[in-house]
């Protein structure tokens, strides 16, 4: 057990947003104010950017039973950012700044709730903090729908966007096919160098109501094999459902969307998005039939209204694990999950990996579980994601719409 370390706490959100992201949230925060080492409890205001600027809320003075709303709130809460920080060694001007803050509110717990460029974040302050001899215990909380954060079986917020992504592909597979007509329709889902939630789609399938196709970034993508792909289908059922990750690729590597040229974001990777109307413009030439292109957008992120129960439960103890961990000692690490399966049945373990272990690492889509043609998924896919979406969320509602949380946000003097 390591020397009782008092002071106070920030939590942080980063990156792109889930449907779970605040049960994570609200681990940190409830499992923080209960502990006793831990004097105050703050949260940033769009992630490291409300460090930087100051700008962190009280959550001491929440009412305790709003606190709860975020176990089923979507979306980053206290506000999100993409925000790319230099390393300390090159430039340590945000890192002084933040030493700034930390000893104003004498903060010795920092928590960072996000995806790989987020533990970069946290890597970078864990080591600034230590090599300037400030005791600050600095802990990752794992989030990302992409499901591509290297150690961790998965990851919070990836079960519930692949249970809508399921779900949704399931609803357009028989609306597609209520009409006598001939129809081909391709749905772009999410997913720039890993496929985890196109490969979702792959459920759909397996329970009857899914995608013919599906094309996933992990295999280099051929234009002339696609439509031949899809040209047997059509001529044999006169319908064609296809789902592809909006960041296939040639085999130079280069995106199969228009977009590829388009803005970034804040930490240098492509906009992708407009995949699925080019290609069905494509498909339209190349057979003449009638192509509906579906891009599913923002709407995958965070659709609470489908969360499975599992996936809020282990991103709430997520955050829990990282603040108990952290109180006991521990710093420079992210909570990760660990898969165990007793007599068939599923659970979850958590255990902490090094920082340095999963900043800026890439899990993608093992390309056994892709089947030989590249164009669908092996049942080892469908048994690994199927444990992930169980259970309904029960998200509470008044007059029949979702009830989220309403914080004050009060801002620390």
């Amino acid at each position: 057990m390591s020397e009782k370390l008092v002071g106070s706490c920030i939590f942080g959100q980063s990156g792109g947003p889930t449907s779970v992201i605040n049960a994570s949230a609200y681990g940190v925060i409830k499992t923080a104010l209960e502990a006793e080492e831990i004097t105050k409890v703050y949260g940033a205001s769009h992630g490291i950017v409300g460090v930087l600027n100051d700008e962190l809320f009280v959550m001491d003075e929440e009412d305790p039973e709003e606190l709860r709303y975020l176990l089923h709130t979507p979306s980053s809460e206290l506000g999100s950012c993409r925000y790319k920080m230099k390393d300390p060694e090159v430039d340590d001007t945000d890192y002084k700044r933040i030493l700034e803050v930390f000893k104003k509110y004498n903060v010795r717990y920092f928590f960072y709730n996000g995806g790989n460029d987020s533990m970069d974040t946290c890597n970078k302050i864990s080591r600034y903090m230590k090599s300037v001899g400030y005791e600050c215990r600095v802990m990752g909380v794992p989030k990302t729908i992409d499901n591509d954060l290297y150690g961790t079986d998965h990851c919070p917020g990836f079960a519930s966007a692949a249970k809508y992504i399921a779900t949704s592909c399931m609803e357009i597979n028989k609306d597609a096919r209520v009409y006598d007509n001939k129809m081909i329709v391709i749905v772009e889902i999410m997913g720039r160098h890993a496929g985890w939630l196109a490969a979702s789609a792959a459920l759909a399938t397996a329970y009857g109501s899914g995608p013919d196709l599906i094309y996933l970034p992990e295999c280099d993508f051929d234009m002339d094999r696609f439509l031949a792909d899809v040209d047997e289908l059509y001529r044999k059922n006169g319908k064609v459902f296809v789902a592809v990750s909006e960041g296939i690729h040639y085999a130079d590597g280069s995106f199969v969307s228009e977009a590829k040229t388009s803005a970034t974001d804040g930490f240098g990777h492509a906009q992708l998005g407009g995949l699925a109307a080019m290609l069905a413009e494509i498909v339209k030439n190349h057979t003449g039939a009638k192509v509906r292109g579906i891009e599913f957008s923002l709407l995958q992120r965070c659709g609470a209204h489908v969360a499975s129960a599992t996936d809020v439960d282990e991103a709430f103890n997520a955050g829990k694990v990282a603040v108990e961990k952290a109180v006991a000692g521990e710093t420079g690490y992210m909570v990760a999950f660990e898969r165990q399966m007793t007599d068939g049945k599923y659970s979850c373990a958590y255990r902490l990996l090094p920082l340095e272990s999963v900043a800026n690492y890439e899990k993608k889509v093992p390309m056994e579980w892709i089947n030989d043609a590249h164009n669908g998924l092996k049942e080892e896919f469908i048994s690994y994601v199927l444990p992930l979406i169980q259970g309904e969320a029960n998200v509470p509602k008044v007059d029949s719409l979702p009830r989220y949380a309403k914080l004050k946000k009060v801002l620390a003097k």
